[in-house]
């Protein structure tokens, strides 16, 4: 991607045009030195954590001849407990989903006094316990950033 300024307004490129000023064809062709001859330098985008920040404005690095953009953070509107209960909920959620393809064990228990086998029972077990140790990870939290971050795994 290359860019370039033009009266004060950046105008970025995803492809080159194919004629520029003069140059009837192949533009794109020419050497990065005669690229930048014409104005255009090159996009760098930097590395970000999209889940919380945003692009902003591009401007001109000058030290680096390149045009880049500005990092902001995502202002969001839910509260910090919001944004737990959210997180807790989706963990709960994906425990269930979990929980959801040993359920049968339960039922036949309930239904029939079948015995549940105990690789069964020790598995929910540690789905059971892995909720609550990442539910109180969550509540321990205290910035929006860090819970919309948090990976369960």
């Amino acid at each position: 991607m290359k860019a370039i300024e033009i009266n004060g307004t950046i105008k970025v490129y995803s492809k080159l045009p194919n004629s520029w000023k003069g140059v009837m064809g192949n533009f794109s062709k020419l050497s990065d030195e005669e690229i930048k001859a014409y104005g255009f330098y090159d996009v760098v985008t930097p590395d970000y954590n999209s889940t919380i920040k945003k692009l902003s404005d591009i401007f001109w690095d000058a030290d680096n001849e390149v045009f880049t953009y500005n990092v902001s953070d995502i202002e969001f509107s839910q509260t910090i407990s919001e944004l737990k209960e959210a997180k807790i909920n989706e963990l709960k959620n994906r425990i269930n989903f979990e929980l959801v393809k040993t359920d049968w064990y339960i039922t036949r228990k309930v239904e029939r006094n079948i015995d549940i086998p105990s690789n069964i029972v020790a598995q929910r077990n540690d789905l059971f316990s892995k909720c609550e140790t990442k539910e109180v990870e969550i509540n321990a939290l205290t910035t929006k950033a860090n819970i919309i971050t948090y990976e369960f795994e």
